[in-house]
């Protein structure tokens, strides 16, 4: 192989040769870089566990460039190509587009989980351009295409390597090449599945179905789904089937909001002690701050989290006051959260249309401006490789109390939105920021209730999934203001897409 050295951890390195067995037996030798046969038909499922900063990531993208080396076909979910006998296959997946973004920014080609369970049906002619830009045929002549914008095509796929976004470059939208989705038919060789604290037990048995050999990475510090019984999938994995790493690499040494993650594991640690940790590290290190109000301006991009639905509601009211927002519509560059696509069952069709661009529960996105057709909304679908989409929108502001939440509009059915200046702790798992803001007050009165999860204080694992979402700088919020914005909310910061799909969630 022709990788540069790296050192592993003992840790990894057992963690390494475990894997490398695995593979061995499906038919993929890492050491020698070979390709044969699968020695059993049984499904193999494996857990790389580990608390932040314990090197999985690293450990994943080092996996994913051996097995690539050794020529296994990366599958990214926008097109596959004719199937080889010889092809061994793998498939890097997220459970949501900002969890798989964070993994595609650090080089590695990640997907979600839906993209593989469900593939895109391209029209022949499309499918010919496919076919060329992948070297599995003649360049095509195709009506409408000019050999410009063919050249446009190949460079784009030259570059990433993702077919949509090289016919987008030639001046097609999605409509035009995708006629459909369907539930994938064969199954893949190997999935890799990060931030698998967030599957629930449905997803995981799809999963095993599509994947004989299956690599889970997680951490168990984190938070379980909220949807399941009330533990993690790999949990259930028998022990010998679970590797663990610890945290010990130099690229982490230094870091104070990872100091103050695994400082948590200490049970003399107390709230108390924890908030005099914060106060410690914000005076000799400015990627801690010790805030006393909430910024306006970040939670555009980066929501306020908190842990009670009651304080979510009110710091959204209280950031849409501080930009002017009228009572009666949204403003452009107002953050959302999808909250699920309402559609009757014949209209399953256009439901895979709008959750394979995205829009899945818990998407973060940007709200654009109007449709051209009321109840429609243009928006910027954070994370997405090709982020700009027109959807069928139904948008509610929750209200405080038992009040009836305002929609400012809605279509008849379509994707429905909550606003997103601030999310619950929960909701944030699988994402990552630059900056985040943790609104301490809620996390005192978790302590003060006393819980117990899985054998930790519940503010605890609370604590140690909001800060650890901070890439860079930890807001830790200890007063109930919000300070004013200093401008006005823009979009202009958002990179604009080759073109924006228009979706219809109606037959109109």
């Amino acid at each position: 192989m022709n990788m540069p050295a790296i050192t592993f951890s003992d840790d990894q390195a057992e963690a390494w040769d475990n894997v490398a067995l695995a593979l061995r037996q499906s038919g993929i030798d890492l050491d020698d870089s070979l390709l044969t046969p699968p020695k059993s038909d049984s499904t193999s499922v494996m857990a790389v566990i580990g608390k932040a900063g314990s090197g999985k990531t690293m450990l994943l993208a080092r996996l994913y460039k051996a097995l690539e080396e050794a020529g296994v076909d990366v599958i990214s979910g926008d097109w596959e190509g004719r199937k080889r006998k010889d092809r061994r296959t793998l498939a890097i997946l997220a459970p949501t587009n900002k969890a798989a973004s964070v993994l595609r920014n650090r080089g590695v080609p990640a997907t979600t989980i839906h993209r593989i369970l469900y593939t895109p049906v391209y029209d022949p002619e499309y499918e010919k351009v496919a076919e060329w830009l992948a070297g599995q045929g003649e360049r095509p002549e195709i009506e409408g295409l000019t050999d410009i914008s063919l050249d446009r095509a190949f460079e784009s796929y030259r570059v990433n390597k993702s077919v949509p976004a090289a016919l987008a470059a030639a001046g097609l939208r999605g409509s035009d090449f995708i006629t459909g989705w369907k539930r994938r038919e064969e199954p893949l060789d190997i999935g890799f599945v990060d931030e698998s604290s967030m599957l629930d037990e449905k997803q995981f048995e799809d999963l095993k179905e599509i994947f004989p050999t299956l690599l889970l990475f997680g951490d168990p510090a984190q938070l379980p789904p909220v949807q399941s019984s009330g533990g993690m999938v790999f949990e259930t994995l028998p022990p010998k089937h679970v590797l663990a790493l610890n945290r010990i690499h130099r690229q982490d040494a230094g870091n104070p909001i990872l100091d103050l993650a695994h400082a948590l594991a200490d049970p003399q640690v107390d709230f108390y002690a924890f908030e005099r940790m914060v106060e410690d590290a914000a005076k000799t290190d400015e990627r801690v701050v010790v805030a006393q109000r909430v910024e306006a301006d970040l939670m555009a991009r980066s929501p306020c989290l908190v842990w009670r639905n009651a304080t979510r509601i009110r710091l959204i009211h209280a950031f849409r006051a501080a930009f002017g927002a009228p009572p009666d519509e949204l403003l452009a560059g107002e953050p959302l959260i999808c909250d699920g696509i309402e559609l009757p069952v014949k209209h399953r069709k256009k439901r895979l249309d709008l959750e394979a661009r995205g829009l899945i529960k818990g998407a973060q996105v940007v709200y654009l401006g109007p449709g051209k057709r009321p109840g429609f909304s243009k928006l910027f679908v954070m994370g997405a490789e090709d982020p700009q989409v027109g959807v069928a929108s139904i948008v509610k502001i929750e209200q405080e109390g038992d009040t009836e939440p305002f929609i400012p509009f809605a279509a008849r059915m379509g994707a429905t939105f909550l606003h997103g200046a601030a999310v619950t702790i929960h909701k944030a798992q699988g994402s990552q920021w630059d900056t985040v803001q943790v609104f301490a007050p809620d996390i005192f009165a978790a302590s003060r209730m006393g819980r117990v999860e899985a054998g930790q204080p519940l503010w605890k694992r609370l604590t140690y999934v909001a800060i650890t979402r901070a890439e860079n700088q930890l807001r830790w919020v200890v007063r109930n203001r919000l300070a004013k914005p200093h401008g006005a909310l823009r979009i202009d910061d958002l990179a604009a897409a080759p073109t924006a799909l228009e979706l219809t969630a109606e037959d109109q």
